[in-house]
């Protein structure tokens, strides 16, 4: 028998769930991300340092490497975190390193389903599905999943939004 979620309560059926991961080139877009804004930081720390001393220029180029570093750490364990469910009512997503946290959100109150992807995610073949209902907070996003599956889950939720709003 599977073990238990980390978090599942007894009783909720939260162990027999098909959590699904988001790809792992999510990983490798988070770090193009990371290194396209600490490698140039570095650069400019290093030559805005090396207008007073060269060691003053190296320190600062190390130290903005080392948080660009300490970054990508914490972005790592942010997209291992990341999953979400279907279940016959509603879709789960659970995500949060330090803050755990999973929204249910319930197919017929989905308003609409967007499909985005930005420039790094595109050159991946990446898309994010967010999930928009009237309330704000209940907003949810599915980061790096492959095209296909991102198109997939998209027509899939609102084909049991339809049909949930239709009472079906």
């Amino acid at each position: 028998m599977r073990a238990a979620e980390p978090g599942a309560r007894p009783g909720t059926g939260d162990a027999d769930l098909n959590w699904h991961r988001p790809s792992p080139r999510l990983l490798r877009a988070r770090r193009i991300e990371v290194a396209l804004v600490t490698v140039p930081l570095a650069l400019i720390g290093f030559f805005a340092g090396h207008a007073a001393s060269l060691p003053t220029g190296l320190i600062v180029a190390v130290a903005v490497l080392v948080a660009g570093f300490l970054a990508e750490r914490f972005l790592a364990r942010r997209v291992a975190a990341w999953g979400y469910a279907e279940r016959d009512d509603d879709l789960m997503v659970r995500r949060g390193v330090l803050v755990r946290r999973q929204s249910v959100i319930p197919y017929g109150r989905m308003q609409f389903i967007d499909v985005t992807a930005g420039p790094v995610e595109r050159g991946l073949s990446l898309a994010t599905v967010r999930m928009h209902t009237a309330a704000a907070a209940s907003d949810a996003r599915i980061p790096g999943l492959e095209r296909p599956e991102a198109a997939r889950l998209r027509d899939q939720l609102a084909a049991l939004d339809e049909a949930q709003a239709a009472g079906l």
